[in-house]
């Protein structure tokens, strides 16, 4: 079994990762912001979980938002586990409204939160990693890069940017025996914060105000994208933890690159296929054949 921290593990997502791994028998540092302050109420549900049921599972402070607070975080994983094996870049925030509506430092600070937060992460763990010559970096992403919904701009933009993080980061570490999963949820309108507590645009009546006639459109977003479901369909996100569960459990080495786990039948993997195709064979023909491979000491 693994030692694995996770991020944004007080809600949804992360959560139930959380307590999925930790019932699979991994030792589980799951961390979040303001454990002690704002998030005290799931930090302390984790800590009665692992009581009852008596499990390897920890909270640890860490925004990924402060380089300072991911150099902690890590530095007390391993002070107390003396090891880690797998980071899990889960935490991420919602930003639903006109593109042009919100300002540059909205968007960056989006950016800095959902892509930059797994880069502060990274460096703080992969000398770790590289030092054994060993671990995985699994990203919870999105298929948003390849289905582009309306309406959701700048979190589009943070999650693509995530994901082209995660990939040429993983042309780096493979190299060094660390491999890289980025899972890919579709949509979930229920089960997380995300929608609830979604970022708007401050500006509400200036550059907002020229989009008027979109307004019913963006205002059904949340119902239409529950329209993308099956009739019947169970959309909840467990089905994630569930799936990330599944992966971590396969051999070192075997486990996928990619993993689609959509509910709304939006031809991700078929989109995937294509892209990695053209990928390949592009980065091969340059000579690079062995960043596409996770090295095994």
């Amino acid at each position: 079994m693994s030692t694995v921290l996770i991020t944004g593990a007080a809600t949804g997502i992360g959560n139930l990762t959380a307590r999925a791994l930790a019932r699979a028998g991994h030792r589980v540092y799951a961390s979040m912001r303001a454990s002690g302050t704002r998030n005290a109420a799931p930090a302390e549900e984790l800590h009665r979980l692992a009581a009852q049921e008596h499990l390897d599972l920890h909270v640890v402070e860490l925004d990924v938002a402060s380089q300072e607070s991911a150099d902690h975080a890590v530095a007390a994983v391993l002070k107390d586990a003396g090891t880690l094996d797998v980071v899990i870049h889960n935490a991420g925030h919602l930003a639903t409204g006109y593109v042009e509506a919100f300002t540059a430092e909205e968007i960056a600070h989006l950016i800095d939160v959902n892509t930059l937060g797994v880069q502060r992460l990274n460096r703080a763990a992969l000398p770790h990693l590289r030092t054994e010559g060993h671990g995985t970096l699994l990203y919870v992403g999105s298929t948003i890069p390849v289905t582009t919904p309306p309406f959701l701009g700048p979190y589009v933009v943070s999650k693509a940017a995530m994901d082209a993080l995660a990939l040429v980061t993983s042309y780096d570490v493979a190299p060094l025996g660390i491999e890289t999963v980025i899972v890919m949820p579709g949509a979930f309108t229920q089960g997380t914060d995300h929608f609830p507590k979604a970022a708007r645009p401050a500006d509400t009546t200036g550059v907002a105000a020229g989009y008027r006639a979109l307004d019913p459109l963006a205002a059904r977003n949340e119902a239409a994208t529950e329209g993308l479901f099956t009739p019947g369909t169970q959309a909840d996100p467990v089905v994630v933890a569930q799936e990330i569960t599944r992966i971590l459990a396969l051999p070192f080495g075997e486990r996928p690159f990619r993993s689609v786990v959509d509910l709304t039948n939006s031809m991700v993997e078929q989109a995937n296929s294509a892209v990695l195709a053209a990928r390949t064979d592009f980065v091969r023909r340059m000579g690079f054949e062995e960043v596409l491979h996770v090295a095994r000491a």
